[in-house]
């Protein structure tokens, strides 16, 4: 009796059956929380860098949260901590922050953070920012920069729009009209684009591109303005006006951050 034996044909339609929910699944859109302390002394800041570091980051990992980074200002000052944190939904966002509020890491290390009050508190404000991924960039690339961390540069850029509709349009710029594929061309080592859905400012979107130093980051822009692609991009109608602000926020990583 002769044996029958499939063929690639014939497997293809099955192949990509069993595949099309994994690739589908392996883009969805992150979700990031950006929290951002604000400081009055650096006794303060050290409260709160301790917590982050033995409470924060190893509780959430316990729970399969990666990639969490911890950026301070490349200014003198040292008024401001920002931690990015990834997640694959907002389901897993609400489940893990209660999760982690929950485990034994933050019961037994929080430390003088969570016991603080109001004549000594551990930061003298916290906001937490809350972004989508955009469709192009859906999950986040931590930065692949060498080099000692504070030489470092890690440019957080928001780019604030006057309604919701003109926001769609810079975003569409960043897909569509190839201003994420320019970035990954020039080398920009984006860490994340996204939409800010909850926060201040709005509407707003914000992204984080990283170098390996000032004169890089320099040289990285200067090469992007000079493109001709960019000349183009900026040129068409379609995308004049949708930006009303931009805030540029100049970090380099902890030495205890992911990346």
């Amino acid at each position: 009796m002769m044996k029958y034996a499939p063929n690639f044909k014939t497997l293809l339609p099955l192949f990509l059956l069993i595949i099309a929910p994994l690739v589908n699944q392996a883009q969805e859109q992150e979700y990031y929380e950006l929290k951002v302390y604000e400081f009055e002394n650096h006794d303060q800041v050290e409260k709160t860098e301790n917590y982050l570091q033995n409470a924060l980051l190893p509780g959430l990992k316990d729970l399969g949260v990666k990639n969490i980074g911890v950026f301070k200002p490349k200014a003198d000052s040292l008024n401001k901590l920002y931690v990015l944190i990834p997640y694959t939904s907002l389901e897993e966002f609400a489940s893990k922050n209660k999760a982690f509020q929950n485990s034994e890491v933050f019961q037994q290390k929080d430390g003088d953070y969570i016991s603080g009050s109001n004549d000594n508190p551990p930061y003298k404000r916290m906001s937490t920012i809350l972004l989508k991924a955009f469709k192009d960039m859906p999950v986040m690339k931590p930065s692949a920069i060498e080099g000692p961390k504070k030489d470092r540069v890690y440019e957080l850029r928001s780019y604030q729009s006057s309604t919701e509709a003109l926001l769609k349009n810079k975003i569409k710029m960043f897909n569509e009209g190839g201003e994420i594929k320019l970035f990954d061309e020039l080398d920009f080592n984006a860490v994340f684009y996204g939409e800010v859905i909850a926060g201040p400012h709005m509407p707003n979107l914000m992204y984080l591109t990283t170098f390996s130093d000032q004169e890089s980051r320099d040289e990285h822009w200067e090469s992007f303005g000079n493109s001709p692609v960019w000349k183009k991009m900026e040129a068409i109608p379609e995308y004049q006006g949708n930006v009303s602000k931009i805030d540029i926020h100049y970090l380099y990583p902890t030495d205890y951050s992911d990346y």
